[in-house]
């Protein structure tokens, strides 16, 4: 008895007349009805044939109903779309927020079209689409639309959204490059064949050497020679275009597509009436310029994304695991993803680290070169931690991991690299809104000049209305501000400057004022305890052993000063309880039953009373003091000193240079702030600031109209940091994540400071440039069209010529 075959969807018996199949993974399966059909097609062409693979278990039938892929469309499973309580949609209040991966993505064209669409949806508060990395920001209310809504919104125009991944967005990059490349083959041969076909016309001129019969030849020749073109290599403007006018707007594929169509459809009637003008050469050559065009911003592109591409592959999938260590060192591979903290692993030469871990067996070097972008190997030992993504450069080595991988250092930098591009710099939208408007402008001066020029010459209104179409570059202003930042932001990101938000470079070009914190900052940031002194008869030993236990948890760089000094005196700190810190003043809790204070002369006063007794001041290098005391009783002073950092005298010397008014704030003591700005040349130090007083400051500075880049530690300066025009960071491992500065300096290096601010003003040099360029272009070619001066082809060289001189420009930054 015959078996009878189960639908590949929905597991229900396919009857013997039924004859639906489709191809999925190479493999033909059948189908019970046209409906199943319809849906399976729909999972396969969208890219989710995988889901067939990992379901577990049969869809539900669709029913007979759903025969077109437009009903199936509504059909797919659960399992493709994007719920509500999916991990990348990120919970903010009554907003949710999360980045997709775009796929489809031809220009800057496609930019300006999915953000206008999603932007119609009621409830969508922010929608910014980065063209350099392909990924979608977008921020909605949650009561007002869902993310299901949203993916159907970009898939009306003619695109997918996916939640970003980066096996994805890899399969995504080769195949788009794969179908771009065979688009601009086709379009080059077709060219060619084209131009040996017109050819003989044009030598043959008006003398008649070239008879009508050979002449009808050519023509049709031609036609058929354009219509590969057309028909394949053509396709990203027309399916713009029409994208564009279902959405109801006017894109910059609008006119590119109107003047393809309408110099092949004026060819084809001359050809079939065997008389007027052709211009099958014209069609080819623009479609195969701008195709050339479109394929060298998508080089620039991937190269923008260059370094964010290599920290994603930074971390290996695999990692060596020890399950019985210290007794063995049997290792087993296992996912990274699978590594919690205690784990063991060990780590060859040439390997990358999978986790932040902690140095347990053996001493080598790292390169942490794509972490900071400082290339010299850095010397770990036992006891020391190594950050994920570090590369092995030294001797194989046995780690403890201290977080999973999704919590590890390189997993919070690209956090952060998430938000970077998640919204536009002024000057952008300012390019993003005037190409818009300039479509529409255009679209009309090309109907006026051929309203005129049929009145005044109607043999040439036809050559004229192409060439005023083909001849104008929208996507040259759209491209001005994206490619240059993106080319810009690659660059320092592989130098350890990461930034964070998009109005960095505009910003910092235009600031009045910087303001730097003092430790960890223009300091080293690792004070060092230079002497302990006892007050009333308290012993040395107890003193480091209560200040110990009150600061052991904390990350500021005097509370590690001072938790090493007790270390190093053998003093085991005792156990702590009840502590609380109050930012730029001290820290409060409970040693074996008493309450301490440790901090500012100040704030300790509040608990031992009194004033703090006068005892000597060191000399030479100032110090910072920390008084211990406890209820009624002051206890002891620690002096602490930080050097300054090499480069800090140069750093301020360059912003001063610059015209910029550089400004100190320093939770420390006046005199040791005004000591520290005194040796940098620093004017204006003030001390003894809190971090309310720091913020108060710089409001107070915005609003007498400076703008104020803001530089600090990302420790105690959330408030300022946040509130600043444009601040800095300077980053490290253990704070990176905590940060809320635009800009991270990575290797808390001061001449990336300087480093990025010269990059800013080069690359609001190219951006100007770039603007300048494509205003003027346009300002000269669409007159010089409309007059008859430019023939279809000559208009096709200019504007493909038109977007590539912007991002040549552009890439120029990369080197710069």
């Amino acid at each position: 008895m015959n078996e009878v075959a189960a639908c590949f969807h929905c597991g229900q018996p396919v009857a013997a007349s039924a004859n639906w199949h489709v191809t999925i993974e190479g493999v033909p399966h059948a189908m019970c009805c046209p409906g199943c059909a319809a849906v399976a097609q729909t999972i396969v062409d969208i890219g989710q044939a995988s889901y067939y693979r990992e379901r577990s278990g049969y869809a539900a039938a669709p029913g007979a109903a759903a025969d077109s892929a437009s009903e199936a469309a509504t059909l797919v499973p659960a399992a493709l779309a994007l719920p509500e309580d999916d991990p990348n949609i990120v919970n903010d209040g009554d907003a949710r927020e999360a980045t997709l991966l775009v796929e489809g993505i031809r220009c800057a064209a496609c930019v300006w079209l999915i953000e206008h669409r999603l932007r119609k949806v009621d409830g969508v508060q922010q929608a910014s689409l980065n063209v350099a990395t392909e990924k979608l920001f977008i921020r909605w209310h949650k009561d007002k639309t869902t993310a299901a809504a949203l993916l159907e919104a970009v898939r009306s125009i003619g695109y997918n959204a996916w939640p970003y991944d980066t096996t994805r967005h890899d399969a995504q990059l080769q195949k788009a490059s794969r179908t771009l490349g065979r688009q601009l083959f086709v379009a080059g041969l077709s060219m060619m064949q084209v131009m040996m076909y017109v050819a003989p016309e044009y030598m043959a001129g008006d003398d008649g050497t070239l008879d009508a019969g050979m002449t009808s030849l050519m023509r049709w020749a031609s036609l058929l020679l354009t219509l590969p073109a057309i028909a394949y290599s053509a396709q990203p403007f027309l399916k713009g275009a029409w994208a564009s006018l279902k959405a109801r707007a006017l894109g910059m594929d609008v006119p590119v597509a109107l003047g393809i169509v309408a110099a092949f459809a004026g060819s084809a009637v001359s050809t079939v009436r065997g008389a007027g003008e052709v211009y099958y050469d014209s069609v080819t050559m623009f479609i195969f310029l701008l195709l050339a065009s479109r394929y060298l911003e998508m080089v620039a592109r991937r190269k923008a994304a260059s370094a964010l591409s290599r920290l994603r592959h930074a971390v290996p999938e695999m990692a060596m695991r020890l399950a019985c260590w210290p007794e063995s060192r049997a290792a087993a591979a296992v996912p990274a993803g699978a590594l919690a903290a205690g784990d063991h692993i060990a780590v060859k030469v040439g390997e990358a680290v999978a986790a932040d871990c902690v140095v347990v067996d053996g001493s080598t070097s790292v390169d942490l070169s794509l972490l900071t972008g400082e290339s010299a190997p850095q010397r770990k030992t036992v006891g020391d931690a190594i950050p994920g993504g570090a590369v092995n450069a030294g001797s194989p080595v046995v780690l403890r991991v201290e977080k999973p991988s999704r919590d590890s250092t390189l997993a919070g930098l690209l956090k952060l690299i998430e938000r970077a591009g998640s919204a536009k710099p002024q000057i952008a939208q300012w390019a993003d809104h005037t190409a818009s408007w300039f479509v529409a402008a255009l679209l009309l001066f090309a109907a006026a000049s051929f309203g005129f020029w049929t009145w005044y010459d109607a043999a040439r209104a036809w050559p004229v209305a192409i060439a005023v179409l083909v001849v104008s570059c929208p996507c040259a202003l759209s491209l001005a501000t994206p490619s240059a930042l993106a080319a810009a932001t690659d660059r320092l990101l592989g130098k350890g400057a990461l930034v964070v938000q998009p109005h960095v470079l505009e910003t910092l070009h235009r600031t009045t004022h910087i303001v730097f914190d003092k430790t960890g900052t223009l300091t080293e940031g690792r004070p060092t305890v230079q002497s302990v002194d006892a007050i009333d008869g308290a012993r040395i030993i107890g003193i480091l052993r209560v200040a110990g236990a009150l600061e052991a948890g904390s990350a500021h760089p005097i509370a590690r000063a001072i938790s090493a000094a007790a270390a190093a005196h053998g003093a085991g700190a005792a156990g702590a309880s009840g502590l609380q810190e109050l930012a730029g003043q001290g820290m409060q809790g409970m040693v074996n039953g008493v309450q301490y204070r440790l901090g500012t002369a100040a704030y300790v006063a509040g608990l031992a009373g009194g004033a703090a007794p006068q005892l000597g001041e060191a000399a030479g290098t100032p110090m910072t003091a920390v008084w211990l005391g406890m209820q009624g009783r002051w206890l002891g002073r620690f002096q602490v000193s930080d050097a300054l950092r090499a480069d800090a005298r140069d750093t301020v010397a360059f912003f001063q240079q610059q015209g910029k008014q550089v400004v100190l704030l320093s939770g420390d003591q006046q005199a040791l702030a005004a000591s520290v700005a005194a040796q940098l040349g620093i004017r204006e130090a003030l001390g003894d600031c809190m971090p309310d007083a720091k913020l108060a400051y710089v409001q107070a500075l915005q609003a007498k109209g400076a703008v104020v880049a803001m530089v600090g530690d990302g420790i105690n300066d959330a408030a300022v940091l946040s509130a600043a025009d444009v601040s800095f960071a300077m980053g490290s491992g253990a704070t990176l994540a905590q940060v809320h500065a635009d800009c991270v300096l990575l290797d808390a290096r001061l001449p990336l400071l300087v480093e990025t601010a010269r990059s800013a003003g080069r690359t609001m040099r190219v951006i100007r440039q770039n603007l300048g360029w494509a205003t003027l272009y346009n300002i000269i070619a669409i007159p010089a069209a409309a007059f008859g001066l430019l023939n279809p082809w000559l208009s096709g060289v200019g504007m493909a010529a038109s977007s590539a001189i912007v991002i040549l420009n552009a890439l120029r930054l990369r080197r710069s």
